[in-house]
């Protein structure tokens, strides 16, 4: 399966990425090599395999949840370098431009 660069950008877009048209070409390629694999492994046959969801058999090998006191808050916030609302307030990493997902 092959994908157009104007696919690849669509993607970048919904994922808040930019590419120049280098590396587009390369996810591209990149793209393409992963949906080749996955059309080879849908070739295989898999006539009297059993399924299964774990290769090896799995125990559950945790303990059992215990309460346990926490660090205090009042404590852990003296540490904050910024907070609001008894929240811890960070700088915004996302703005409103670009499509929406």
């Amino acid at each position: 399966m092959e994908f157009t660069n104007e696919e690849i950008q669509h993607i970048a877009n919904l994922s808040k990425l930019a590419f120049n048209d280098e590396e587009v070409a390369m996810i591209r390629d990149q793209f393409a090599n992963i949906v080749n694999m996955v059309q080879e492994l849908d070739q295989v046959d898999t006539e009297g395999v059993e399924a299964m969801a774990y290769a090896t058999d799995v125990h559950n090998i945790m303990r059992e949840d215990q309460a346990q006191a926490g660090t205090d808050r009042d404590l852990l916030m003296k540490n904050v370098p910024a907070q609001k609302d008894g929240m811890i307030e960070v700088p915004a990493i996302m703005n409103d431009e670009g499509g929406k997902a």
